[in-house]
């Protein structure tokens, strides 16, 4: 019964190229040529060999030469290259194997090494494909499983954050505007020191994926204060301050119950806590100052009241960009880090794309 494997000999000799031939086509689909260069061609064809019989004495393009250009491109590096040639030393033997071939035959060429020798290195190039495509499968069924994991993830991230925006239904897209807010402002200042030490592609990415909880703590806020039309009395904004308190407990208490630490958390936590926080120390909840605000939370800062700003409330009408523009910048040193507003100016066009694409 024949053998499905493609054999390609390679040698400038036909009568040698026959008598091969003849020999292993009884058991594989044979290919042939009579140079290096449409060796090459060959190989690089369908169907691709399984196995190349390659002979090391030719004109224009030697063995090891043919070889050479097999394993530098990617379709034809792992067929096994068995070298056929007249040349009977050690010192030849170990130059083709050192030159990547698998096996070293002898002319004249007898049958039955020859078709031992053949089925051999097929069985071992079918364990190795075997084994490849294994791992192919595996690797991507890790990367699905993570993709899918990922999905799940953004899925019950926004889940709870609409669920605290649905206690206030003013916000519209508020939490995808703010989520690339966060993103342009932590791109820009990637580059810029000090924070190019802190803000990688991986603590973007974090970030992103922690912004939609920071106002997560509102659900904790009775709705007679958090959808109160006018002013809220001195008690009634005390109450409202400890959303970022009950936002910073909830994710703990999320964290509690799985076997391991889930990184993203860790900014989630940082931006619900402190992103009312100001730059002077005259913020909420625990009136930290400067440096001492997580960089997250005073990203999230002027994120979060840009968008405010632009916003139409029950209690305020929506201002303009520029005008919500000056008002950040007079915030600068007082409510906001002086660089992340460097930033926000550097960005602003993008800021307003962003406005306008996710708009009310």
């Amino acid at each position: 019964m024949k053998n499905h494997a493609t054999i390609l000999i390679v040698d400038d000799e036909p009568s040698i190229v026959t008598a091969m031939g003849i020999v292993l086509s009884q058991q594989y689909t044979v290919r042939a040529a009579v140079s290096g260069q449409r060796a090459l061609e060959i190989a690089r064809s369908q169907p691709k060999p399984d196995l190349i019989l390659l002979d090391v004495i030719m004109p224009d393009m030697d063995g090891y030469q043919v070889l050479q250009q097999l394993k530098s491109q990617t379709v034809t590096r792992d067929i096994p290259v068995i070298f056929v040639t007249g040349i009977d030393s050690d010192e030849d033997e170990e130059k083709g194997l050192e030159a990547g071939a698998v096996d070293y035959i002898t002319k004249p060429v007898n049958a039955a090494i020859l078709l031992a020798r053949t089925k051999n290195h097929l069985l071992v190039k079918q364990a190795m494909d075997f084994l490849n495509d294994k791992n192919t499968f595996l690797q991507a069924e890790v990367e699905r499983r993570l993709k899918e994991n990922s999905v799940i993830q953004n899925v019950s991230i926004r889940a709870l954050a609409h669920l605290a925006e649905t206690r206030d239904p003013e916000t519209g897209n508020h939490i995808l505007r703010t989520q690339d807010y966060v993103r342009l402002l932590a791109e820009y200042l990637k580059n810029q020191p000090p924070y190019d030490q802190i803000i990688t592609d991986h603590y973007i990415n974090l970030l992103v994926k922690s912004a939609p909880l920071h106002d997560i703590g509102k659900v904790g806020i009775p709705d007679k204060i958090l959808l109160k039309p006018g002013k809220l009395t001195a008690l009634e904004w005390d109450i409202m301050k400890t959303h970022a308190r009950l936002g910073q407990q909830a994710i703990e208490n999320a964290e509690r119950d799985v076997d391991q630490p889930v990184e993203f958390l860790t900014l989630a936590k940082e931006i619900s806590h402190w992103h009312h926080e100001r730059w002077d120390g005259s913020g909420y909840p625990d009136g930290l100052q400067a440096q001492h605000i997580p960089l997250s939370a005073r990203l999230m800062a002027v994120a979060d009241v840009f968008d405010a700003l632009i916003s139409k409330r029950v209690y305020k009408k929506a201002y303009s960009y520029l005008r919500a523009k000056k008002m950040i910048n007079e915030g600068s040193g007082t409510h906001f880090d002086p660089q992340i507003i460097n930033a926000f100016n550097a960005v602003f066009e993008q800021f307003v794309e962003t406005a306008k694409r996710y708009s009310q």
